[in-house]
């Protein structure tokens, strides 16, 4: 099958899906999600015992797009839950996949970058690799992806990530448990095949029955918080901070608030 956003290599039984739009830094676009979720999709059906994730030039992926920014704010309430639902089949796919998964990352992966890096069974980054849940920056609810951040790293440590929107490098990555090494730029390659190899050498049907062990064991709690998300992200485009922050990233100038806190429906 041909792609417009993505490469698919196969090296058998390895499989690699690399983001294939150097010149906007791999950023996401409802075509590319959906490429990425049929990509998926047929490794899932096919015999790869290991799939890679990497992005094409100086970035592995650098959010959203700035297209599908300006297409959000003439989108209807029904739009905005199907962005919803489309984010939310990515990284559900992603996480359920029956073969380990490993994201090669060498440059910035922010907001649903990070998410698809570190929902990757191995995260293995570069010392320049930037991470960074920047949502909170432009008025949007980092909602779908908070559920899997939680799971990983806990509460406190996902609050500070979530609610400053703040970058944080590969070594601050690591030390939280979202990165599982961190390579020299010209060892990454090298490091990624002969983690797959180890991977590759380990019992096809253990490593299936061992991942759908952990989803699994997760899920109910995974599948009542991807339900507020989705709900928390379909609300939040409805507010004014989304429609302001949308505006001024486009605009380039700093935002303005409405004033306030939102008040609990309870």
């Amino acid at each position: 099958m041909s792609y417009s956003t993505i490469l698919v290599t196969n090296n058998p039984p390895i499989r690699t899906i690399t983001l294939q739009r150097p010149e906007r830094r791999n950023a996401m676009t409802p075509e590319m999600q959906m490429e990425l979720i049929s990509a998926m999709e047929a490794a899932a059906a096919s015999d790869c015992r290991v799939l890679v994730l990497a992005g094409a030039g100086e970035a592995f992926c650098s959010g959203l797009d700035l297209s599908a920014l300006q297409d959000m704010k003439g989108k209807t309430a029904a739009d905005n839950r199907v962005d919803a639902e489309r984010i939310t089949r990515l990284f559900l796919t992603l996480y359920e996949l029956p073969m380990p998964t490993i994201a090669a990352v060498h440059g910035a992966a922010i907001a649903g970058g990070t998410g698809l890096a570190t929902i990757c069974d191995f995260t293995l980054a570069t010392p320049a690799a930037k991470f960074g849940f920047t949502e909170v920056r432009i008025g949007f609810v980092p909602a779908v992806v908070s559920a899997f951040l939680a799971l990983q790293i806990g509460d406190k440590r996902s609050r500070d990530l979530l609610l400053t929107g703040r970058l944080f490098d590969a070594a601050e990555a690591y030390r939280l448990g979202l990165v599982n090494e961190v390579v020299p730029p010209e060892d990454l390659a090298q490091r990624v095949q002969a983690l797959a190899e180890v991977l590759v050498s380990n019992s096809p049907q253990s490593l299936g029955a061992t991942k759908r062990l952990m989803a699994a064991q997760n899920r109910a709690w995974l599948d009542a918080a991807i339900a507020q998300a989705m709900e928390a992200n379909a609300q939040a485009r409805e507010t004014a901070d989304f429609r302001e922050g949308i505006s001024a990233f486009l605009e380039k100038r700093k935002p303005v608030w409405a004033k306030g806190l939102p008040r609990s429906a309870n």
